[in-house]
């Protein structure tokens, strides 16, 4: 072959080559300038921990998820007022206090009746802020202490801060009001946190822990 035609047939392959690492140089610089995909977003609904949605009483100061289907203008957050009603479009005051989810859904279905054919109602616990425990004496955090269903002795404790260089963990004691009486019940601190499940009391709303 003429050395002419030689020097021009590598010229344009080395041409072509050239022209391939160019583009994908290219796209390599587009996908890394490309924005990380965005995490997915926490539930704002997420009903609460600990809540169970069929034997959980609804409190005061709760704060509900109301959704009715295919209804926006019926759903949404709910404050429980501290006279234990809620208030809806239409239907005015309810009342929710001392009812569990489900009861208070069938409650709204009810109501809805009237504006709605065969509403579709579910209520779920957004936030707790009902049931409280109370903490005195030499813990961190002196005061109420928002609980979860099933919290325990230590659970409260370590909600409140823990114990404070001067407490006598040996002499807790916890308060608890049961009708017009009021039981004065050792806790065993020590004991709990060694592991002994019957030490670590189940407690109870408005439980006053003391801590000399």
């Amino acid at each position: 072959m003429n050395p002419g035609k030689l020097l021009i047939l590598a010229f344009s392959i080395l041409s072509l080559v050239g022209i391939g690492q160019s583009q994908d140089a290219a796209n390599q610089t587009d996908q890394s300038s490309q924005p990380p995909a965005a995490a997915a977003a926490p539930d704002a609904t997420a009903p609460a921990v600990g809540a169970d949605q069929e034997s959980y009483l609804i409190g005061a100061s709760d704060v509900l998820t109301v959704t009715v289907w295919k209804e926006p203008s019926f759903s949404g957050n709910i404050l429980v007022r501290p006279d234990g009603m809620i208030s809806m479009s239409l239907l005015g005051d309810i009342q929710a206090s001392g009812l569990t989810p489900l009861q208070l859904s069938d409650q709204i279905a009810s109501k809805l009746k009237k504006y709605i054919h065969e509403p579709k109602v579910s209520v779920v616990i957004y936030q707790i802020h009902s049931k409280v425990v109370y903490m005195l004496g030499e813990v961190a955090k002196k005061g109420p202490v928002e609980m979860t269903p099933g919290m325990k002795l230590l659970e409260a404790i370590a909600s409140a801060g823990g114990l404070t260089d001067f407490a006598n963990s040996k002499k807790i004691y916890i308060l608890r009001n049961e009708g017009r009486t009021q039981q004065r019940i050792p806790a065993h601190y020590k004991e709990a946190l060694k592991g002994d499940a019957t030490s670590n009391l189940v407690l109870k709303p408005g439980d006053t822990i003391v801590v000399p």
